[in-house]
């Protein structure tokens, strides 16, 4: 009953903003954010106590205004992917700028699968479906399934709509691996908190345990791994800079390699989080242990 009366109310503003357009969408997001900030503070001690964690050094009044910011762009994010079922092809393609897509098509060229790693930054949504009709080949996108059956199936009919299609995280790895094998492109976001034994690198000067399944799968199918991560301009467009993540130098075991493939994602990731910290979804506890 909870699903349901969940998924009611989502398809609701859903197409509440469908009828205010995307302009008018994006600027009632900012209700939605003081609501969620001052009413109902979801995981509000979370993002708090994180943004203390990274900017040990700013006083608790601007690392407040700064969750505050979070909030924001959070909201400004799901109102955006609760417009997606409404957005035209076009437009979508024109909401992401990215500077050099070519070097996903120069990977592909090469017979080689691909691993597209992104974040929870700016809209993560938009760039994976963006991206993929700029250079016309498809992404296979790893998704984590909801607690919502009925939101979660709503969200990958909207994902797919274009020509994406869904690999739920949870499908046996093997899956994945034969995918980069196929040599197509395999798109997953790999900045959430991993298991408490696992792999622990440094984010923001404290160690972190990350999710390792992009280092593990370049490592044993040979794909180059790019990271792309939308960072959302004045205009509400978003721009992205596709980066490869060196697989070179490595140390000699695999243990080790592991170790530094995922510390060089994390460290990107970083930089870019410091340029724009408001943009990063900073209610996940990362430093939960």
């Amino acid at each position: 009953m909870k699903n349901r009366l969940e998924y009611i109310i989502f398809i609701l503003f859903s197409g509440f903003f469908s009828l205010l357009g995307l302009t008018l969408s994006r600027k009632f997001s900012t209700i939605l954010a003081f609501f969620f900030f001052y009413f109902v503070p979801i995981r509000k001690k979370v993002a708090i106590n994180n943004l203390q964690n990274a900017f040990p050094g700013k006083k608790i009044s601007a690392i407040k205004k700064l969750a505050f910011k979070t909030y924001k762009s959070f909201a400004l994010t799901l109102v955006e992917i609760m417009y997606l079922p409404y957005i035209k092809k076009q437009k979508l393609i024109d909401e992401v700028e990215c500077a050099n897509p070519e070097l996903i098509v120069k990977k592909y060229n090469e017979g080689k699968g691909i691993i597209l790693l992104s974040s929870h930054f700016g809209n993560w949504e938009f760039i994976a479906i963006s991206v993929a009709m700029q250079i016309g080949i498809p992404f296979s996108v790893i998704v984590k399934p909801l607690r919502n059956p009925y939101v979660y199936e709503w969200m990958n009919k909207a994902r797919t709509k274009f020509g994406n299609e869904i690999v739920p995280l949870g499908i046996s790895i093997r899956h994945t691996y034969q995918t980069l094998k196929e040599k197509k492109i395999v798109a997953m976001v790999a900045d959430q908190r991993g298991p408490r034994e696992g792999v622990r690198v440094n984010f923001f000067g404290r160690m972190v345990s990350v999710y390792t399944g992009p280092a593990v799968l370049a490592l044993k199918t040979g794909s180059p791994i790019i990271c792309g991560i939308s960072v959302r301009q004045q205009n509400y467009k978003y721009h992205t800079i596709l980066v490869e993540i060196s697989l070179d130098n490595l140390p000699e075991s695999d243990e080790e390699k592991i170790a530094e493939i995922s510390q060089r994602y994390i460290s990107y990731l970083e930089k870019i989080i410091q340029e724009n910290p408001e943009q990063w979804l900073w209610m996940h506890n990362m430093w939960k242990y």
